[in-house]
């Protein structure tokens, strides 16, 4: 079993389940029970527990942005004012083109990515974050080429980790 957290333990059947639905979140029940040998309650109730501890948040599409006329990716580095900061972290949360949003350490308090149609609309977002009187100072990178963009969690190389036996006290 691998301990999550105080209350969520995961052991190999959570785990393949984790697996199969990174791969196909459609997988019906029906498939991950025929496929992990377990009964199709058992799926739907692991399934519905690791949604219920929040360990399984969303089924989701991925979609190609470049496809959908979304070309510019930009990362933005945002200093703000301290007492501030979540207000500002929250303002830039709430825009559209926003991908995402993360609290860092060093010279800038905020990383934002987010995805933009052309140069202009980039622009645009830049100039209303620093309309903001509590953003000092952004430093804006253009991605050039996307080399690895994937946001799951690599389950794959988790394991559940082995409990002591109980007879196995180590050494004496």
């Amino acid at each position: 079993m691998l301990e999550v957290s105080s209350t969520q333990r995961l052991d190999d059947t959570d785990f393949q389940i984790l697996r199969m639905l990174q791969e196909d979140a459609r997988t019906s029940y029906r498939k991950i029970a025929e496929a992990l040998g377990i009964a199709v309650g058992t799926a739907y109730n692991r399934i519905k527990r690791l949604e219920d501890e929040g360990i399984l948040r969303a089924y989701t599409v991925m979609v190609d942005p470049t496809k959908l006329g979304y070309g510019l990716t930009a990362v933005i580095l945002i200093q703000a004012e301290g007492q501030h900061l979540v207000e500002v972290e929250k303002e830039a949360a709430r825009l559209d083109d926003v991908v995402c949003v993360y609290d860092i350490t060093g010279d800038f308090d905020i990383a934002v990515v987010a995805r933009f149609r052309d140069r202009f609309t980039l622009n645009d977002f830049i100039k209303s974050m620093l309309k903001s009187p509590y953003v000092k100072r952004t430093v804006t990178n253009v991605v050039l080429n996307v080399v690895k963009e994937d946001f799951r969690v690599n389950v794959r190389g988790l394991q559940p980790v082995e409990e002591p036996h109980k007879d196995n006290l180590g050494p004496r």
